[in-house]
């Protein structure tokens, strides 16, 4: 864990672009889309303000976890050649600052959301913070290669949040959503890490090909990505999703196997073309697959086969 002493903030005075980039906006883009994608294929009819007011919740509460897991990390992201121009590297804000406005936006989030929305929304956003902040950072991160396999669940629950915002509840549906970016979680960053693999070793993150080697965690990449395709698909098989939900599962489903299956193959340890590329559809895999439900919801496409 950083020590706080060890980073002193610059002569500059914090900006807001500092402050916005604790919050990870990357990462926050895809939570807020999948959150989003939850909330509009839950049945029934949400208040499109209380709709707002759970996808800000979402958003916030992704932003200051984001900010809490960089005051933590920051020695290890001075050292990280893809980390080492953050904030907190940059001494543009230091540890204590970046907690201090982590903790406040994860208890005024979960607060909103169980003020204005429901309880149920509200408590899975707080379990959400605590398992990426508690679980995945302070524990796992720096202990175990499956740090990712397991602290991958808080990325994976936006969806069942969004859904929980608009009907109270959970069911089969937004768990298997929540499935879904579960096991998409560890082919999506092993493929990073194995062209950061020095990074990591250097920063001493025992990440997979840190830990077992570049020829495993390839294994265990098409492994996970095999596992992936048809529970991908599922959705549109119980009722939850429509054509053209399968239609994209289907097609990038095939795509993303290709290219889990070149990783596989890969040889050029120095470069890692083939992991460079199963990043990056990764990310459209997801964007599809959430896409395609929100454009359904929308339309008004009818699932393929209906709810029992």
């Amino acid at each position: 864990m950083a020590n706080a002493a060890t980073f002193q903030a610059g002569s500059r005075v914090a900006t807001v672009g500092d402050y916005f980039a604790l919050l990870k906006p990357r990462v926050m883009s895809l939570v807020i889309f999948t959150g989003l994608a939850g909330i509009v294929a839950a049945p029934g009819h949400i208040n499109p303000l209380i709709a707002f007011t759970a996808l800000l919740c979402i958003a916030v509460a992704a932003g200051a976890s984001g900010a809490l897991n960089m005051a933590y990390d920051a020695d290890i992201d001075r050292v990280m050649a893809r980390t080492a121009t953050r904030p907190i590297p940059m001494g543009h804000v230091t540890p204590g600052e970046a907690l201090g406005f982590g903790w406040v936006l994860s208890v005024a989030s979960v607060a909103v959301m169980g003020l204005f929305v429901n309880l149920v929304a509200a408590v899975l956003l707080a379990f959400t913070i605590f398992f990426y902040v508690g679980v995945y950072t302070l524990w796992l991160k720096r202990r175990t290669p499956q740090n990712i396999v397991i602290g991958g669940l808080s990325g994976a629950l936006p969806p069942a949040i969004g859904w929980a915002a608009a009907t109270g509840d959970l069911s089969l549906a937004p768990i298997l959503f929540v499935a879904i970016i579960f096991m998409w979680t560890p082919p999506h960053f092993w493929a990073l890490s194995l062209w950061r693999s020095d990074d990591y070793a250097r920063a001493g993150v025992p990440m997979m090909p840190v830990v077992r080697g570049k020829a495993f965690t390839r294994r265990q990449i098409l492994l996970y990505s095999i596992a992936l395709i048809p529970l991908g698909i599922a959705p549109a098989l119980i009722g939850a999703a429509g054509p053209l939900y399968l239609a994209a599962a289907s097609l990038i489903g095939a795509w993303f196997a290709v290219e889990a299956v070149a990783v596989y193959r890969e040889t050029n340890d120095a470069k890692e073309p083939a992991a460079h590329r199963l990043f990056r559809v990764s990310l459209i895999y997801m964007f599809a697959l959430f896409a395609s439900l929100i454009v359904e919801a929308v339309a008004h496409i009818s699932p393929l086969v209906p709810w029992l």
